[in-house]
Order: structure tokens, then sequence, then C-alpha cells
């Protein structure tokens, strides 16, 4: 028998098992097309039915405790098997065996099996039905998520009453918020709220704002067209232009910081800078570069240099509005297939999923413990909201099976 002729008959028991076992397709079956004789890491998607009920014989002696011999979990943070992707549970078997993912207890079970045994139990839970939203455990509701910067402005309105519309303070000696990166003034805000910058009525209005909302008052301000305090300024601007040279290297030029931890200066009411340099100058706000620089201006200095800041145009922030869930989901559904539902064998189907798998790998992604360039690049950036948002909504996706058609050589 010659190669071509043995691959066609390899190739076409595949294609009968993944008919009548192996994705066991129904009416809204995807298929996807993979190519014959690639690598080990696809033996599964060839199984043939014996090698199918052999992988349930190993399945319910080494994985069924956790798993579930229907490959449906109902243990926390453990994930369904049952219809993932063939290659994909392949090359995981192989991580955990080899101590790459470092789970000591999947490499304990599966460190006994040879590859034999792990691309048949592959084959086995790749073969079975899906986990569906209705029956999985740990689910999360739909989310709620409102729009961030909606979220922002609602939180911020008692705000308004002394920072002004949109953050540009009408009010002398209240800071204008608007072109204040979101990392500086989350800051401030809890640094007023613990005490470690003196005002009562600040750590009053606070002392009730959640974290999340402080983000979302910070990301609103941010993303708010800049504009200068309507505010008088009392000093010389011209001569606090020769002070501001000092405060260049943090505060950036004219006021426009290119560090999220320094505050941009420009367009700030006057009254508010020359309070906050008489703090600074004073010990009220602990910061020792600060302390130093104040401490060298006098009352008309301060005045002037507050002057020149105020008399300058503030800058756009380097704040872009961040993804909705949704868009999240479309930048992972390029690998992870429509809705989490992958076509690839070697990549892992999302959808249905266990909520608490998810938000579990996820982390382990963003913190390193899990290897990956593609998935710390995409999980670096995601908020700890986001993590929760992506995870309950795969878990509310219809999972779908997958027929691989193996073609024989040409």
């Amino acid at each position: 028998m010659n190669q071509s002729a043995r691959t066609y008959l390899l190739a076409a028991c595949a294609f009968l098992a993944g008919t009548i076992g192996v994705g066991s397709p129904g009416p809204a079956a995807q298929a996807a097309r993979i190519q014959a004789g690639t690598g080990d890491d696809l033996r599964a998607a060839y199984a043939n039915a014996a090698d199918v009920a052999e992988g349930k014989r190993v399945a319910e002696t080494a994985c069924a405790g956790c798993h579930g011999v229907n490959g449906i979990s109902s243990a926390k943070g453990v994930p369904h098997l049952a219809g993932q992707r063939p290659g994909y549970l392949y090359l995981e078997l192989k991580a955990y065996q080899s101590g790459t993912r470092g789970d000591s207890a999947m490499s304990g079970a599966v460190k006994p099996l040879n590859d034999d045994a792990l691309f048949k139990v592959a084959a086995y839970y790749a073969s079975l039905e899906p986990a569906q939203p209705a029956a999985m455990s740990g689910a999360k509701p739909a989310s709620g998520k409102v729009d961030p910067v909606q979220a922002g402005k609602a939180a911020a309105a008692p705000c308004a009453g002394c920072h002004g519309e949109a953050g540009i303070s009408k009010a002398p000696g209240m800071p204008s918020l608007v072109g204040l990166d979101p990392k500086y003034l989350v800051a401030a805000m809890k640094a007023y709220k613990s005490g470690q910058r003196k005002n009562d009525s600040m750590k009053s209005v606070l002392s009730a704002v959640t974290d999340a909302d402080l983000s979302n008052i910070a990301l609103y301000y941010s993303l708010q067209k800049p504009a200068r305090a309507q505010t008088p300024a009392a000093g010389d601007a011209s001569a606090g232009k020769a002070a501001a040279a000092a405060c260049a290297g943090c505060h950036g030029d004219k006021g426009a910081s290119g560090n999220p931890a320094t505050p941009n200066l420009a367009g700030q009411d006057a009254q508010y800078l020359v309070a906050a340099l008489r703090a600074y100058k004073e010990g009220a706000r602990g910061d020792e570069t600060m302390k130093g620089l104040a401490a060298s201006l006098d009352e008309a200095a301060t005045k002037n240099l507050a002057a020149f800041y105020a008399n300058q145009q503030p800058q756009p922030t380097n704040v872009r509005k961040p993804p909705t869930t949704a868009e999240w989901a479309q930048r992972c559904d390029r690998c992870h297939g429509v809705d989490g539902n992958s076509t690839d064998p070697r990549l892992p189907a999302l959808a249905a999923q266990r909520v608490d798998y998810l938000e579990k790998v996820l982390h382990a992604y963003r913190t390193g413990e899990r290897k990956s360039p593609q998935m710390a690049a995409m999980s670096d950036v995601l908020t700890e909201a986001d993590v929760e948002n992506l995870a309950a909504y795969y878990a509310r996706q219809k999972a779908r099976s997958v027929v691989y058609v193996i073609l024989p050589a040409k």
C-alpha cells in the first residue's frame, strides 16, 4: 500500500469517527479543515471509535474524580472538558505531564499515562457533547456592566458644585480636574480619603466612594475637553515663566506632564496652585522634592509661578476610553472563534466554560503563572472588571460542536 493510499484510509476513518462520535455534530455544527499528518498534537482528531472507547476507560480511572466521566465539572476552578478541542486537550495534558503548567494535582494524575493514553483520553473528552450555559455550575448572571465613562459622569455629579461642569473650575481656590491623568487623580482622591492630604470636606465627600467609582470619576475627567480654569490669576505670568524652568523636569514644558503620576499644571486655577505650594512648603503635603522646591519661593514668586501655569493651554491626556466587554470579546474571538467556539483543534473553546475557571486562567496569564506571549499581551491590559465580565460573557455563550474533516494527501 503506497503512502497516499494509506493516508487516505486514515483520513476516511477519522472522518467517520468525527461523524458518529468525535464532535457529535448537530444542526449548528461548524466545520473546520486540518491537514492530515501534521503532528502528534492532532492524533486525537484522527481517533476512531475504539480509541475513544479506550479513552473513556482512561478517563474513568484518572480524570473523572475532578472533571466527571461526562466531562462536566462540578468543582470550583476545574474546567469542563466535554467537547473541548482535541489538539488543545492533548497539548495541555502534555504540558501538565512535563510540569510546565505547575499544577501538582494535574501533574500527578497524568504523570503515569503514556502518550497513547493521553491522545485517547483527549479524543474521548473531545467526542462528548459540550456543556451548555444552563447546566453550568458557577455561572454568573448576565453582566450589568455600565459604560465606565458614563458611570464616572454620574459619580462625579456631586463634584460639579465645587470643581465645575466637566471639571473646569469657576471657583477661585478650587482645582480644575479636567486634563489630569487618571493615575494621578485616583492617587490624589485616595490621599484625601485616607487623610494623607488634609481636607475635611474632601475626606467626607470621598468616604463612601468605592475604588471602582474613583477610577470611573478619574477616567471621566481625563476624557473631557481640556480648558483653562475660569478664574482670575493674581500674579505676574511673565515673571513666573523663569521660575517654571525648575518645574519642567517633572511637570513638563508649559505644565504638560509626560508622567501619569505627576499632575498637569497647565490651565490650573492659580489660587489652588498657590495653596498647594504653601502646603508643600509647610509640610501639610508630604513630598520631600516638592517641599524643597517650594521652600525657595517667596509669596510673590509663588503667585507669579501659579499665574504662569494658569495661563497655559491644557492639553488632552494620553488616555483612551477602555474597550467594552463586547469589544474585548471581538479580539478574543479572533483566535478562540465566534462567541468562543474555536474551530482550530489546537486552540481552546471558551463557550459555556465554567466562569470561575475562566477567571482563574486569565489571572494566571496576567501574572505570568501560565506562559504565552500572546495571552500575556492580551491579558496584561485587562482590569479586574474586564476579567470578570469576559469570563461571564463566555460562560453564557452556547457551546457548539465542531467536525474536523481530514483531507487525503494530494
